[in-house]
């Protein structure tokens, strides 16, 4: 059964994404990299160099984190971590909103479910490189 294996990313709205990204810095320690968000590694990654936690501030009218619900625009979003993204997806097909749209990029696969309060939830299979062995002399 494919599953959750940890917290990818947590994304916030900010009105101020810059001064409120600098506020975290100075009072809570988080060291920003140069896409403004930070990233927090893992000691006990499985593959090796895949465990991290991006924290990241998007503008307050971001369409990222979809729609919304009836109480409002959704004001955080939470990047879940999973095994297997097609098992995962196959799984909640019956029961779950799954948002069509796919993305596929140089550091993993993503997908969008909602839940049943309306919230959109991101969904991310990292990409493992892949070793070459080297051939023995013939």
């Amino acid at each position: 059964m494919a599953r959750v294996t940890g917290i990818g990313g947590i994304f916030l709205r900010a009105r101020d994404p810059k001064t409120l990204s600098a506020w975290y810095a100075k009072h809570l320690g988080l060291t920003l990299s140069e896409y403004g968000g930070a990233t927090l590694l893992w000691t006990d990654e499985i593959p090796a160099t895949t465990g991290m936690t991006i924290w990241s501030l998007f503008p307050e009218d971001t369409p990222y984190f979809g729609k919304g619900n009836e109480k409002g625009p959704q004001q955080a979003m939470v990047n879940y971590r999973v095994d297997n993204l097609d098992e995962l997806l196959a799984q909640l097909a019956e029961n779950i909103p799954i948002d069509p749209h796919r993305e596929d990029s140089d550091y993993g696969r993503f997908a969008w479910i909602t839940d049943p309060e309306g919230n959109r939830i991101e969904l991310w299979q990292p990409l493992v490189a892949v070793e070459k062995k080297e051939e023995p002399p013939a």
